[in-house]
């Protein structure tokens, strides 16, 4: 029962951490809304509080006026009679008058604040937790490929890639009306890292390739986004995150392919696989 109970305990823990973002978030917009209500309510309130307060003040001031009258000679006059209705709060009064009233509203506020923070904070160690595993995952894979295309050759090497490539194709067969056109050229193209296809040549892609380079040396860093551009490509979410700086070269590798309505198609990727924080990489090496 205990055991039980434990196991439980660790499962709702784990969720909780796991989703603690989405958490504060719900919160956050909960919050926010309240925030508003609170807000309109405790406005109001405070209207009819400050209207029943100026009431009594005039109330107050034409009780003692009628009695000076009348005790004296003297005839009211059209201002002494404007005058309790003249009677008006200070901001100061007010603010002490009211400010009880807006204390639910500016709880609501300091919650909704601190959940933002808290799931800005929380999102923000996570991602630069899964960016470390990242650039050690890179780091790991770049060092595995070296290895085994020093064990195998560049020769198989190059089958493995085109092996894969073809594999990557006819998983994922071209349509029609996918295909962007980018460019004069007319042979069938597929990115491995956007999964889109295209049109372009040889001489374009090397032409971007070479363009891409010559960015690294003068900028000292591209997005994959800038190698897009040159290819006439859009850019994807992915592909503006990630890049390359003037520690690598951008090194295009072509694979010859069979689509399986057998056209033919070249599919491109890269000795180098672009990484993100790739800015930071270059200013840390």
């Amino acid at each position: 029962m205990i055991l039980g109970l434990a196991q439980k305990a660790q499962q709702a823990k784990f969720l909780l951490n796991e989703n603690s973002p989405t958490i504060l978030s719900s919160i956050a917009v909960v919050g926010t809304v309240a925030t508003a209500v609170l807000t309109g309510r405790a406005t109001f309130r405070a209207a009819d509080m400050i209207a029943e307060e100026e009431r009594k003040m005039a109330a107050k001031k034409a009780e003692e006026v009628a009695k000076q009258w009348a005790t004296s000679d003297e005839k009211l006059t059209e201002d002494d009679v404007k005058a309790p209705f003249d009677e008006k709060l200070t901001r100061t009064r007010k603010a002490k008058l009211v400010w009880k009233a807006y204390i639910p509203p500016a709880t609501t506020c300091a919650v909704t604040i601190t959940c933002i923070v808290m799931a800005h904070r929380i999102t923000s160690s996570k991602i630069a937790a899964l960016t470390v595993a990242s650039a050690i995952s890179e780091r790991s894979l770049q060092e595995y490929k070296r290895k085994v295309f020093d064990r195998i050759g560049e020769r198989e090497e190059q089958k493995v890639r085109d092996d894969i490539a073809q594999e990557r194709v006819t998983k994922h067969p071209p349509n029609n009306r996918e295909v962007i056109i980018a460019g004069a050229g007319e042979v069938l193209c597929f990115d491995l890292h956007s999964g889109r296809y295209f049109q372009s040549t040889v001489e374009e892609i090397k032409r971007a390739e070479n363009k891409v380079n010559h960015e690294l040396l003068n900028f000292m860093h591209v997005s994959l986004s800038e190698f897009y551009d040159e290819l006439g490509l859009p850019p994807t979410s992915y592909s503006d995150h990630v890049g390359w700086n003037a520690n690598d070269r951008v090194e295009v590798k072509i694979s010859a392919t069979m689509t399986p309505d057998q056209r033919p198609c070249m599919a491109i990727d890269f000795a180098h696989h672009p990484y993100s924080n790739y800015h930071s990489k270059f200013l840390a090496d």
